[in-house]
């Protein structure tokens, strides 16, 4: 049986960068945010989005995603009612996706709110990453060409790195590229021996 690790972490904190590294080393990965996105351009997603907030966030029947993060991220009910729309159907695609890998011991979802929708409960192991607070501004400000002010207002909706930690198995520092890959190194080597015993 497949088991699944929750792979998640802050806005900036390089959650991406960490996947790419496990997936170098032969685990099937599912970036959900990316497979949002293409999710969010199905016919039925773009209508639910329509009906929910409305005309004003298209462009020549385009959806403008930055209209929608401007609303979502203002306004708490708002990004929940998106979230409603958007995870059940993230949810039933990584199910078929999931199914496709049934050969390996291993793979990872990797999301930015695997805490906030409550998903993590869904997951066999959960790995966080960290990363100091002033260098996750840095690369999201590189990253999205963001504000500081609109960056830490993200943040402020996101779990705390002390709220990440108490429901993590493993936790990845990530200021150092190199540290953190010897960290997955040594997650894998637990993984593998786990694997063995199961």
């Amino acid at each position: 049986m497949t088991k699944t690790i929750g792979l998640t972490g802050g806005i900036g904190s390089g959650k991406t960068t960490i996947a790419t590294y496990f997936q170098s080393k032969g685990l099937p990965i599912y970036i959900a945010d990316d497979e949002a996105r293409k999710i969010m351009q199905s016919e039925a997603v773009i209508q639910a989005i329509k009906n929910t907030f409305g005309q004003t966030i298209f462009e020549n029947d385009i959806l403008v995603r930055q209209k929608l993060a401007e609303i979502v991220f203002n306004d708490a009910e708002k990004l929940k009612q998106l979230n409603a729309i958007i995870h059940p159907a993230v949810k039933a695609h990584f199910k078929e996706w999931l199914a496709e890998k049934k050969d390996f011991p291993y793979v990872i979802y990797e999301a930015a709110i695997l805490f906030e929708s409550g998903s993590y409960k869904n997951f066999d192991i959960i790995i966080s990453v960290l990363a100091p607070l002033e260098i996750r501004i840095e690369r999201v400000m590189k990253r999205d060409k963001s504000s500081r002010e609109h960056i830490l207002k993200r943040m402020e909706a996101q779990w705390t790195d002390e709220e990440r930690i108490s429901k993590s198995d493993y936790v990845i520092e990530n200021s150092d590229l190199d540290e953190a890959k010897r960290k997955i190194d040594e997650i894998l080597k637990i993984l593998k021996i786990k694997q063995k015993e199961s």
